[in-house]
């Protein structure tokens, strides 16, 4: 209930007012089933603006961080991410990866969407980098087409560190579903799997016009914090 209160009442039609999100593509959502909508990852607003376009109910697997944040803002998010139905992940320790493989394929058993953001964090220069191989784990077990998903221009209304965004129009682009049945039971194949996430992460780099980085977001950042390195931004090619 509080899921549709904030789409359709509160949070969605001030979003769409303020950013006025050109959308291209919507008509690869399926209307029903379950699927993998895989979107890269520039802003704390791509939470928000992505489900307030779509006709369907997305469920996010989000950072247990968002549900265990200090003093009042932190348990005024935690309730906001219960309340929209976003699931919490552990992303630390070996089992972290296996644990958010299991809620997700729980929200695809029940035919339902579920977003992801393939980097496994966002990105902090504006680049699009390397995809981790769960969403394809997810979608051969699963067996569910792949939406490939491009936000553009949310790095520059709200890129890290910035509480609160720009007031700039926004371009989310969905593409084509992709569909992996040919690799049907080769969900625990390393091989496989890499490639399924290479295809995807080149859709959404295609849709989104971003640099690639062929290494993990989160390596990426780690290794320019211990160099004591500021992050540099990498303006999106045009399309």
């Amino acid at each position: 209930m509080f899921y549709h209160l904030m789409k359709y009442v509160l949070l969605g039609p001030l979003l769409k007012l303020l950013f006025r999100p050109r959308i291209e593509g919507l008509e690869h959502i399926p209307e029903e089933g379950a699927a993998i909508v895989a979107g890269n990852h520039l802003s704390f607003s791509d939470h928000f603006l992505m489900p307030a376009v779509l006709d369907r109910r997305i469920t996010f697997l989000a950072k247990q961080e968002y549900f265990t944040g200090p003093g009042l803002k932190g348990r005024l998010t935690a309730a906001f991410f219960r309340a929209a139905g976003q699931i919490p992940v552990d992303r630390s320790g070996k089992e972290a990866g296996q644990a958010a493989i299991r809620e997700g394929l729980g929200v695809l058993a029940k035919g339902e969407l579920l977003g992801i953001y393939p980097e496994g964090t966002r990105s902090h220069d504006g680049r699009l980098y390397k995809g981790k191989v769960g969403v394809a784990v997810m979608a051969l077990t699963a067996g569910v087409p792949v939406v490939p998903c491009a936000m553009v221009g949310t790095f520059e209304i709200q890129p890290p560190g910035k509480v609160v965004p720009r007031i700039r129009r926004v371009t989310i682009r969905f593409g084509a579903p992709l569909d992996f049945s040919r690799f049907a039971g080769s969900a625990d194949e390393r091989a496989v799997v890499r490639a399924v996430t290479d295809e995807i992460m080149y859709e959404i780099l295609r849709l989104s016009g971003q640099e690639y980085v062929d290494d993990y977001a989160a390596v990426v950042k780690a290794a320019e914090a211990a160099d004591g390195e500021a992050p540099r931004k990498f303006p999106r090619r045009e399309r």
